[in-house]
């Protein structure tokens, strides 16, 4: 009896350790799952970004023709004798994006000298892109940077850059003066923004043979209506892809009705397509 107590206590005793791993076990399970879970959680949480609001669309999506941006009388009373009357259109790979040309003409005056004129447009145009901006926003950039180019061009003298009012939602006006081929030239650069395109407008003038130079004044009223012009051509042409929608009703729409009964107005139901009944046999 003493022999058998101490040995029913070692199998009882090692009875119970299973007992104890399985609870253990299943307790290391369930704390691995939790933790699991609230990393699956946690990660989810963490990837989710609220997204970026969306870019302003473009107003503009196509440019004018830039040689017929500007009228023709315009043309010709700014450009007397015009080489080219309908202009020599800049290159360019995208037309949609970017275009341009320009007009110069000699005008001699006889015994009083001859005066020349050079007219130049340019049209840049900016989609919008989520990661660079809206166009407008572009356009802005572009808008400061050719006003910059324009106030830095070479050899110029006397330079003056001053709001111009009317043209597009903003624009500026640089003069200058430069000295070139013997003469003395003056110039009127108009740069303008509406909406998501700029337009940059040179128009410059030269007394030629004892001639006298033109006014500075003469040049920018010259360019600032040639401007105008330009820009209202962006808005024209946007309007003039707008088609409007057919009136109910309308003569159309009747002629549609008309040919559409039967099975939809097929080449079988008109008339040409009929077949003629056969004529009956002769009886003998």
């Amino acid at each position: 009896m003493h022999r058998s107590a101490p040995r029913l206590s070692r199998i009882l005793a090692c009875a119970a350790v299973p007992v104890m791993l399985v609870a253990v076990g299943c307790s290391s399970d369930s704390d691995s799952d939790s933790k699991k879970n609230a990393g699956s959680s946690s990660s989810g949480t963490a990837s989710t970004k609220p997204s970026e609001p969306a870019v302003e669309a473009a107003r503009f999506d196509d440019l004018p023709d830039p040689c017929a941006s500007i009228a023709k009388k315009t043309i010709k009373d700014l450009v007397p004798e015009a080489k080219k009357k309908n202009g020599t259109a800049g290159q360019s790979n995208d037309l949609a994006a970017r275009s341009s040309c320009s007009w110069n003409g000699l005008d001699d005056k006889g015994v009083d000298g001859s005066q020349y004129r050079w007219l130049d447009v340019g049209f840049t145009r900016f989609d919008s892109d989520q990661s660079l901006g809206s166009g407008a926003k572009r356009a802005t950039a572009e808008y400061t940077k050719q006003v910059t180019k324009a106030k830095a061009s070479e050899g110029a003298e006397k330079i003056a850059a001053e709001p111009a009012a009317g043209i597009g939602e903003e624009a500026t006006v640089v003069t200058y003066g430069l000295s070139k081929t013997g003469e003395d030239f003056a110039y009127a650069t108009v740069v303008a923004r509406t909406g998501n395109v700029v337009v940059t407008l040179t128009y410059n003038g030269a007394g030629y043979a004892g001639a006298k130079t033109p006014s500075s004044t003469s040049i920018v009223k010259g360019a600032e209506k040639a401007a105008k012009e330009a820009v209202a051509a962006v808005a024209d042409t946007a309007d003039a892809k707008v088609t409007p929608p057919a009136k109910s009703g309308s003569d159309d729409s009747k002629k549609d009705t008309a040919k559409g009964k039967g099975s939809g107005g097929s080449d079988s139901d008109s008339p040409k397509s009929a077949s003629k009944p056969k004529p009956k046999a002769k009886s003998s």
